[in-house]
């Protein structure tokens, strides 16, 4: 069984960056629009806040879990949003607070629970490792438009490598929540690193391909950008439709970003 300390250090670190580049903001700049429709910087935190204390609930308390299931199942189509507008108005001193208490309440719960622990999501149930790989896959993807917004670059690293085996991962639901049969075969998926290392999913011999940067590749899978903006090159006609419906996050098909237009809507849980 794997350890999973390194993907919880790693989200960790990834919430650290974000919290450095959101902590001094004035007010107004907390306001700002973000490419993700009607959502300013204080509803992308927002948003992390509410899902790491639906976490907390998934790893510590099933039954109050099991309620946040049912209301979102009777709001599938606006449950996000409310999550995010809960706490968006709060005064942006509290809000950060509120993001850094839960957070770090989901980093101890995620680093004592037992070995083999498997817990409730939106999706299928997740291990420890996968929790954590899923909730450090949202803080980057929120980041981004965090960033975009405030008109900044953050300087992509290793850690992707964590959201990357997720959206290989993830291919076969991407697929089947489209209403879609997953291809029989699996893919051979090569990707450059931020630090110039190649990492490799799939068997050597598939005969259908993805290759391409590895921040092209997580900014497809997390709805982040059009492909027809990215470098990803695809063999096969089924590796050429992945890259049209690719997701890493939990829900119903986002809607994706518009080619050349990074501030288009994504929706769902990776908005």
């Amino acid at each position: 069984m794997a350890d999973p300390t390194p993907v919880i250090d790693d989200l960790r670190a990834e919430s650290e960056e974000l919290d450095r580049l959101v902590a001094r903001l004035t007010p107004e700049q907390w306001a700002l629009a973000t490419p993700a429709p009607g959502w300013t910087v204080a509803h992308q935190i927002a948003h992390l806040a509410w899902t790491d204390r639906a976490a907390l609930a998934a790893v510590t308390d099933a039954d109050a879990f099991r309620v946040l299931v049912e209301k979102a199942l009777a709001s599938h189509d606006s449950f996000v949003d409310e999550g995010a507008e809960e706490s968006a108005g709060l005064p942006p001193a509290e809000l950060l607070a509120a993001w850094r208490t839960g957070r770090d309440a989901l980093d101890r719960a995620l680093r004592s629970a037992a070995p083999g622990a498997r817990f409730p999501w939106f999706g299928p149930p997740m291990a420890v490792a996968s929790m954590a790989t899923a909730r450090l896959m949202e803080t980057w993807a929120h980041s981004l438009d965090v960033a975009d917004a405030l008109g900044v670059t953050r300087a992509p690293t290793d850690r992707l490598r964590h959201i990357a085996r997720l959206g290989v991962r993830t291919r076969d639901f991407a697929y089947g929540v489209h209403g879609l049969t997953p291809p029989a075969e699996e893919f051979r998926v090569r990707l450059i690193a931020p630090s110039g290392d190649m990492w490799e999913f799939g068997p050597e011999d598939a005969p259908q391909s993805v290759t391409g940067p590895a921040l092209d590749f997580c900014r497809l899978v997390t709805q982040r950008a059009h492909r027809d903006d990215l470098a990803l090159t695809a063999v096969g006609p089924d590796a050429d439709r992945w890259l049209d419906i690719a997701q890493a996050f939990a829900g119903p098909p986002g809607s994706g970003r518009a080619p050349g237009n990074t501030g288009g809507p994504a929706a769902g849980s990776g908005r």
